[in-house]
């Protein structure tokens, strides 16, 4: 499993998890990696941190771990579309990754971090600044299917 972080101007830190995926190991990374990547990407004080609504990153464990230490969190209703600007990163990673035909978890590993620092700004930028078309025609549609 990777948990991995990006902005408009490209990627931050991608982290391998060993393992099952526990609260504990959200925690971790985000202490370990998440301010790391706001100063790679020069990201300043005005950014909002979003997560998808899966339990280990939203649990009072983690929520309390990003507001003791002020990380602004996008609100996300719990039934809400998928709409989350990751899901076309990953899936471009996914892409180059698996063209290049990994043997083992270790060249997997490798190759992921090797086409994660590839992954252009330019590409990062589009997925979120097309997140506030979406957000509104989500709004629009009251939660209903909308043509993204």
């Amino acid at each position: 499993m990777l948990w991995g972080c990006f902005a408009a101007g490209g990627t931050g830190a991608l982290h391998k998890i060993d393992g099952i995926m526990k609260q504990e190991n959200c925690v971790y990374v985000l202490k370990k990696h998440l301010k790391t990547s706001v100063r790679k990407l020069k990201l300043g004080c005005k950014w909002v941190f979003q997560m998808d609504n899966d339990p280990k990153p939203t649990s009072n464990v983690v929520a309390k771990r990003l507001k003791d230490n002020k990380v602004k969190v996008l609100e996300w209703p719990s039934q809400s579309p998928d709409l989350i600007p990751m899901e076309n990163v990953w899936a471009k990673l996914k892409d180059h990754v698996r063209a290049r035909r990994p043997t083992n978890l270790t060249q997997l590993h490798q190759l992921c971090q090797d086409e994660w620092a590839k992954i252009h700004p330019t590409y990062c930028g589009n997925p979120v600044e097309d997140c506030p078309k979406h957000l509104t025609q989500v709004k629009q549609f009251k939660g209903s299917v909308t043509k993204y």
